[in-house]
């Protein structure tokens, strides 16, 4: 294994984004993220609050997913969203990108979107999600010109809900993009110890993921 298991779950973003998480599932979320010492726990907006204080005294951030899963609430509705959950507590912000939009070429629009909620989250850390499935690897590509240019701090891969999930070349595409100028989340079905390394490997600084405990027990 090319990363040491505590390096591995130090770059996780430990999440539950299900509808039909409780807010029991949330605590219990809360407690293996601080328990691992992963980066952030991540959360639908609701969740916020409950997950502020259940990390208070930890160096584990709030993280709050934004027009998840589709991206295609109005400009206006994601805003709003992201500033309500940073006035509720969250450190940090992945937000989808209005995909239809981008495949339309409607590019401004784009750009115009993900840079006002950079602004409306006050310096906080934005990670724009592109949900790669759907893109060609020229659209990945201007995606990532798009995020950059709006002032976002890292590209992330995939919701997870989309019809497939992050993969090591998109990973290595979006890190050869962006270079050193940004950070790269590879989420979406990243499952095992050796799924996490392998992604680390090709550029991701962060890992989303729904089975910590599968990359815990997998680790060898």
């Amino acid at each position: 294994m090319a990363f040491a298991l505590p390096d591995i779950l130090g770059k996780c973003d430990s999440t539950l984004l299900k509808s039909t998480a409780t807010e029991k599932d949330i605590i219990a979320l809360c407690d293996e993220a601080k328990a691992a010492r992963c980066a952030a726990v991540c959360v639908n907006s609701s969740y916020v609050p409950l997950v502020k204080r259940c990390l208070e005294g930890t160096d584990v951030k709030t993280c709050a997913v934004i027009a998840f899963p589709l991206g295609a609430m109005s400009t206006k509705g994601k805003v709003e969203e992201s500033r309500a959950a940073v006035a509720e507590g969250a450190d940090e912000i992945d937000m989808v990108i209005h995909i239809g939009r981008l495949l339309e070429k409607k590019y401004q629009y784009v750009q115009d979107e993900i840079a006002s909620v950079v602004k409306a989250t006050e310096g906080k850390i934005v990670k724009v999600i592109i949900e790669t499935c759907y893109l060609t690897d020229d659209e990945k590509l201007l995606a990532c010109d798009l995020a950059m240019n709006a002032g976002a701090h890292f590209v992330k891969t995939s919701t997870g809900f989309g019809e497939g999930g992050a993969t090591v070349s998109d990973v290595a595409l979006i890190r050869h993009s962006v270079g050193k100028k940004m950070g790269v989340k590879a989420s979406g079905g990243i499952r095992t110890a050796q799924d996490a390394s392998a992604m680390l490997e090709a550029g991701a600084s962060r890992i989303g993921t729904g089975s910590l405990r599968g990359i815990i027990d997998s680790y060898s």
